[in-house]
């Protein structure tokens, strides 16, 4: 958006923060696309236009690639409409498909933005393994039929921990910023067949839990060892890394805030999207 339009934007009455999921599988991506390309922010942004009878443009938290899942995506955007805010998600859902829909709804700050606001983010990839495919979760997950090593993987995870130069797991193409991030949980769950990974940082870098998920599962399969990955990371150089895991295991499950007014629903609401119980 250039300048000018940002601060005609601004000069709008309300700013009004939303958390969305969504299904990622038939979008390109979050990110406004020109059509018949269609992303998931096209689709929100046409059906909330329509609710408060301006223009709308959204600011997200995090621009998700194609085929990519959200429990916790937050978005904000200005406007002049005078919906009251708890009648927001109601009314946007009844114009939205089913795999997109707005959880929850704030009247935000006059500074707050979705995407420089964030403290923290969360991010969950699922795995299921063996050698029968489920139906049920070839949307959700990537499909890995060998067994694999949790315990070499755990160990590998530890070395994520931290403030750390991530080079070696960004891809090509994304925003120009620093390689920089602190990353305050990475660990594994399991249940049966069916393995999460959970990371958590002040940032991510493009395609960067993709790229940590593809190595690491390279460490699980044995073809490379937990002594390696930290070699890896150490690198700062994508080329040591593994290919990229597949977009339908990854899912953004929650942004944090430091804002008196942001309230989560429920734990177990965003939970069900790490849950493997």
């Amino acid at each position: 958006m250039k300048r000018e339009h940002k601060e005609e934007m601004k000069r709008r009455t309300r700013n009004i923060c939303l958390l969305v999921a969504y299904d990622g599988t038939d979008y390109h991506g979050f990110q406004r696309q020109t059509p018949p390309v269609v992303a998931v922010q096209n689709v929100l942004e046409e059906a909330l236009s329509r609710v408060f009878g301006d223009a709308v443009e959204l600011a997200a938290a995090g621009r998700t690639d194609a085929g990519v899942h959200a429990a916790g995506q937050v978005v904000n955007f200005f406007t002049d409409g005078t919906i009251p805010v708890e009648r927001v998600p109601r009314a946007v859902n009844s114009l939205l498909p089913p795999d997109i829909v707005v959880r929850r709804a704030f009247e935000a700050d006059r500074d707050f933005s979705a995407l420089h606001s964030a403290r923290e983010k969360t991010y969950c990839y699922r795995i299921l393994t063996g050698e029968t495919p489920n139906p049920f979760c070839c949307r959700y997950a990537w499909h890995i039929r060998q067994p694999l090593d949790t315990t070499a993987m755990e160990m590998a995870m530890t070395d994520l921990l931290g403030t750390h130069d991530f080079s070696s797991f960004r891809a090509a193409g994304g925003a120009p910023m620093s390689p920089v991030r602190t990353m305050k949980c990475a660990e594994c769950k399991r249940d049966g067949r069916e393995l999460v990974l959970i990371f958590a940082a002040d940032g991510f870098l493009y395609h960067m839990v993709r790229n940590i998920v593809g190595t690491l599962a390279d460490v699980g399969r044995g073809t490379i060892s937990s002594e390696d990955f930290a070699s890896i990371l150490a690198a700062k150089d994508r080329q040591r890394a593994s290919a990229t895991a597949p977009a339908c295991g990854l899912c953004l499950v929650r942004v944090d805030y430091d804002a008196a007014w942001y309230e989560l629903p429920e734990e177990s609401v965003l939970k069900s999207a790490i849950d493997v119980s």
